[in-house]
Order: structure tokens, then sequence, then C-alpha cells
């Protein structure tokens, strides 16, 4: 009996770990809210209304302040500038970010000369100053090549990972409790199982919820800074299948005439000096072919009578 009391305990809590909090929830008040509004509904429409002359016109909700839910958006941008001087641009760039209370997380830089040098730096921004610090950044460094910006909406996204972890949370303490009463090696390695998996879900979500909350926190605007004379390669945004590889195809097809008429161009000053001269020992040489007597022929033998 204290085998299969157990058993049941730890299928209830299974099904309540893996139902999670958000349907339960649901169902039970959609069962007891229906009765209760078809029951009382004109005994609370008198209520209301007699609260209502009483008060001078105002009900007893009238003063419940609805409150809007706080949006949690994921803010993303990426800029480019041509700086006169890459180095002396990265030092701005940073006291602009750290002066508005962000961070640098990432820093990639070019060993070219100074007119094509490079870099590209990862900022962290706080999002009150992100539209700020983003416009500061395109417009005092220097000539802003290109910038986008993204954003993404995770509040769902952000409630169903803080529901699932209470429900995981408590899933995990009942089967630590149930531990307790294991009397068998057979109910102790189950419920020990089952902890470990109830665990490495804990674990999982608590990284999701520290990796959103990191997101949400800190928008992110990549900077690219380049010099006067360094390459800027435009984004790829060549469409996916045939079209992407028709484009592809095309500029490959493209790059290489560019080659063969730069090649072209390379040789035909040379050609200029050189065939003239290969044409004159050429005809020099047909010439003296032409000009050499022939080698007379050898008598014949008479044959003896």
């Amino acid at each position: 009996m204290k085998t299969m009391a157990l058993a049941a305990a730890l299928a209830v809590v299974l099904l309540s770990g893996c139902g999670g909090s958000g349907s339960g929830g649901v169902a039970q008040s959609g069962n007891v809210a229906a009765p209760e509004s078809a029951a009382i509904g004109p005994a609370r429409e008198d209520a209301d209304s007699t609260a209502k002359d009483a008060t001078g016109g105002k009900t007893i909700t009238s003063d419940v302040k609805v409150t809007a839910e706080e949006r949690q958006i994921i803010y993303v941008a990426s800029v480019t500038v041509r700086a006169r001087e890459v180095t002396a641009a990265v030092e701005r760039a940073k006291t602009i970010v750290t002066g508005a209370g962000g961070h640098l997380s990432k820093e990639e830089s070019s060993a070219a000369e100074r007119q094509e040098a490079s870099a590209t730096l990862e900022f962290k921004i706080p999002p009150a100053r992100y539209q700020e610090v983003l416009t500061v950044l395109g417009r005092d460094l220097g000539k802003r090549l290109s910038m986008t910006q993204g954003t993404q909406d995770v509040t769902m996204e952000v409630a169903d990972v803080n529901s699932r972890l209470k429900s995981a949370e408590g899933a995990l303490a009942s089967l630590r409790s149930l531990l307790g009463k294991a009397k068998t090696i057979g109910e102790v390695l189950q419920v020990e199982r089952e902890i470990q998996n109830r665990e490495a879900e804990l674990e999982s979500l608590q990284a999701r919820q520290k990796e959103l909350a990191a997101q949400v926190g800190m928008a992110t605007v990549t900077l690219r800074l380049v010099g006067p004379a360094a390459e800027v390669l435009p984004p790829d945004d060549d469409p996916p299948g045939f079209l992407g590889g028709l484009a592809a195809g095309w500029r490959a097809l493209v790059d290489f005439l560019k080659v063969v008429v730069t090649v072209v161009g390379v040789v035909l000053p040379w050609l200029l000096i050189v065939a003239p001269v290969v044409l004159l020992v050429i005809f020099l040489v047909r010439r003296g072919r032409t000009v050499r007597p022939a080698t007379p022929a050898a008598p014949e033998e008479t044959p003896a009578a």
C-alpha cells in the first residue's frame, strides 16, 4: 500500500509539473466563474446601482486603476561610420557609451594602414538611452554610411519562462519531499531519476531567464568604423534559392570579365612592343629559307652492259 501511495503521489507531481501553472489555473477559474456570474448577476447589478446612488454616481470599481503590462523589448542596431581617424573615433565612441551608462562588450580592429584601418565595436546600452546614443554615434564620429535597427517583443516568452520556472521549482520541492518517504531501492532510484530530470529542466529555464533579462536590460549596438580609404562591402541580402544562386552567378561572371579585361589591359602595351619584333624575326627566317640555293641532286648510275 505504501508503494502504491508513493507511486500515486509521484504521478500527481509529474502531472502537475508537466501541465504547468497556466492551463490548470485557466480551467479552474473558468469552472468557478461561470456559475457565479450566472447565479448572482441580477443581485450584483442591484448592489452596484445602490452603491452608485449612495456614493453620488460612483460604483465600487470606479476608483480601480488598470495598469498596462510592461512590455519586454529587445533592441538591436548596427551602424557603419567612415571616420578620418579610426583610433580617435574608437576612443570617442567608448566615451559616449560610457557616459550613457553603457559598456563595451566586444572589440575587433584591423592592423591595416591609417587610411584603410577599421574597427568593430559591440556596445551594451540602457534602453532608455539607446536611441540617443545611436544618433550621436552616427552623427559625431564621421560620415554615417548605413544604419539598421531591429526590435523584438519577448513579453510572452518572458512570462512563459517565469511560469515554467515556478512550476519546475514546485515540482522539484515535491519530489525531494517524496524522496524521504521512499522505502525500497526501486522507489529511491525512480524518485532520484525524476529529480535529476527536473534539475536539468530547472537549470535550462534559469539560463534562458538570465539570457532574456540580459537582452532586455541592455540594448545591443554594433558600431563599425572604417578609414577614409577602407572598402565597405554591401550587406549580403540575396534571396535564398534559385534567385540567390542566379544573383551570385551573375556577380561571379562580372568579376571574371573584370579580371580578363584587367589582364588584357596589362598585356596590351607589351604586345605593341613585342609583336613587331616577333613578326620581323618570322619574316627574316622565311626569307632566308627561300633565298638559300637548292642542293644539286646526285648523278644517276648507268647499269653495266
